[in-house]
């Protein structure tokens, strides 16, 4: 696997990821993060068409994952979507696109179906290559890379390789739980999801669980887990019609007062729409924001304030801030230590 190649780092975080699925022509869809893979808050986002878990490992080859690498038998078949991956920064979008791409109920676009139509005869590591050569979706994938103005000649690459993470897939396929993880020989079957459309939900819930676990042992507790799940906005305003259209019903068969619990219902997910409306601002907001430079903004404030005679001070009354902050701490470190060192004598005399 190459290095980031022009592959920019992007954040492991809902909005953008949500930005990247839209940008490359995919409807219907959005990302969540969940914080619990128990089965009321997975039920809340039905239907979800795939996991991604995100975790820090150490190393670039296959098996460099060390504690905590599936044990699941790879099933590799050409009916499923499975890259390698050749490339360091493009993880994040490989996972993204190893659960568009093996979803028949997803509206993937133009773009998307004429990509999975040309890789489909690849081999693993050709399709790798082939979505990172696609000038579209690395396009897509670096307009949300955070602005970087600065250029640090003098890198540390042993710093770089202290901070690594990885994307894995989880989604299912013709009836089995699939783990599509790009830096292995190809996808594991961890078996069949049993009868339902969410009955994979129950079985990834123990297998992310147990991983999980694994790394928490080994001392690493950095984890992220998102879903693929339907757009939210159509999920809630379909409910809606679906509530009023039996309301009325109810209604004409039972009169005027009847139904206060569809009332009810239609005033929560009014709610829910409105929510979900104010978190995708924010998201907006937030990816212009996190690809602004502001740079030359701050230049001229400076600029403004040294003309006004004024950034001396308040470079000076910076310092002092500072000063005093660093001191608070210092008086805080000392209070904790001897208050360590007072329960130490404790101990001693008894």
């Amino acid at each position: 696997m190459s290095d980031s190649g022009n592959w920019c780092l992007i954040e492991s975080d809902p909005g953008v990821f949500t930005g990247i699925i839209k940008g490359i022509g995919v409807s219907g869809v959005q990302v969540e993060e969940i914080y619990s893979i128990d089965r009321d808050t997975l039920a809340d986002l039905k239907p979800i068409h795939g996991l991604i878990f995100l975790f820090k490992y150490e190393g670039r080859g296959p098996e460099s994952a060390g504690v905590g690498v599936s044990q699941a038998p790879i099933d590799y078949r050409e009916d499923i979507f499975f890259a390698q991956q050749v490339i360091n920064n493009a993880c994040a979008t490989q996972a993204i696109l190893s659960i568009l791409l093996n979803s028949q109920k997803i509206d993937l676009g133009e773009e998307l179906t004429n990509f999975k139509t040309f890789v489909s005869d690849f081999p693993p590591e050709l399709k790798g290559y082939a979505i990172t050569n696609s000038e579209v979706i690395r396009i897509v994938h670096n307009s949300f890379a955070r602005s970087d103005p600065f250029i640090n000649d003098i890198q540390d690459p042993s710093a770089q390789d202290d901070d690594l993470f990885h994307f894995i897939a989880y989604t299912p396929i013709n009836g089995n739980l699939y783990e599509l993880d790009g830096l292995q020989e190809g996808p594991r079957n961890h078996g069949p999801c049993g009868e339902g459309e969410d009955a994979w939900l129950e079985k990834v819930g123990p297998i992310i669980q147990a991983r999980m676990d694994q790394y928490a042992s080994s001392g690493e507790i950095r984890f992220n887990l998102m879903a693929v799940v339907d757009d939210r906005l159509d999920v809630y305003e379909d409910k809606v019609l679906q509530y009023t259209v039996q309301l009325e019903e109810l209604r004409e068969n039972e009169g005027p007062d009847a139904g206060s619990w569809l009332v009810a219902e239609l005033d929560n997910l009014t709610g829910d729409i409105r929510k979900e409306q104010e978190k995708r601002k924010k998201q907006q907001r937030e990816n212009v924001l996190r690809k602004h430079n502001f740079v030359p903004m701050i230049y001229e404030i400076l600029k403004g304030l040294a003309k006004e005679n004024r950034l001396s001070a308040l470079v000076e009354e910076g310092r002092e801030r500072a000063r005093a902050d660093a001191e608070v701490v210092r008086q805080r470190r000392a209070a904790a230590g001897e208050a360590e060192e007072g329960s130490y004598y404790y101990f001693d005399d008894n």
